[in-house]
């Protein structure tokens, strides 16, 4: 009982920052909150968790997210993407030069961004930028994604295209990262007055 009482006082504490969407075996969506770990389903359609998962009871089947396999896949999905206008870093993993580059759409397989260096295919990177509030549940939530290039186009596509080249990243984690705070004005002190 008091197990059961905790976990309802938990989960309505918890201001719940969710992971990127992970697939089930039958083909639907899910998140799981990296702070409590409560899983949600996740409809990529309207961009919505549709209800909470509830964990298995005893004698009962594990709940989906109990799986962590982490595989990379050929599959392409031709679903909703999420566009959106963000300043991102990226490098290659285990470098020390970050480049800058411009976010252009979010999908359950990843992002498309606008790069400034082009990457080799298949190559392993990380990225920064801020992770839009429809997948997280949080405003400015700044993260570094662990994620790898499975495709680059190298030069416009078409005139009037843009310019620089783009780079199609699949997603496989990312971290929080800590709030950036602005830096605090010195504090005023009053004039002296002089007799």
């Amino acid at each position: 009982m008091g197990a059961k009482l905790l976990d309802v006082i938990t989960r309505r504490l918890c201001s719940h920052q969710f992971a990127w969407p992970r697939r089930r075996p039958d083909g639907r969506y899910y998140q799981v909150c990296v702070l409590c770990g409560a899983e949600y389903m996740y409809d990529w359609n309207s961009m919505t968790r549709t209800g909470r998962i509830e964990p298995a009871g005893p004698g009962q089947a594990p709940a989906v997210g109990s799986h962590r396999a982490r595989r990379r896949s050929n599959w392409v999905p031709r679903a909703r993407r999420l566009r959106v206008h963000l300043p991102l870093e990226y490098r290659e993993k285990g470098t020390e030069t970050w480049h800058a580059g411009t976010v252009e759409n979010i999908s359950q397989s990843g992002i498309l961004f606008r790069a400034s260096e082009v990457l080799t295919h298949d190559t392993d990177m990380e990225l920064v930028f801020e992770m839009p509030e429809e997948i997280t549940g949080q405003r400015n939530s700044r993260v570094l994604c662990q994620g790898y290039i499975v495709r680059a186009i190298r030069g416009p596509a078409a005139k009037g295209s843009h310019p620089n080249p783009a780079i199609a990243a699949a997603i496989s984690g990312y971290a929080f990262l800590p709030e950036e705070k602005a830096e605090e004005p010195a504090p005023r002190t009053a004039p002296s007055q002089k007799k």
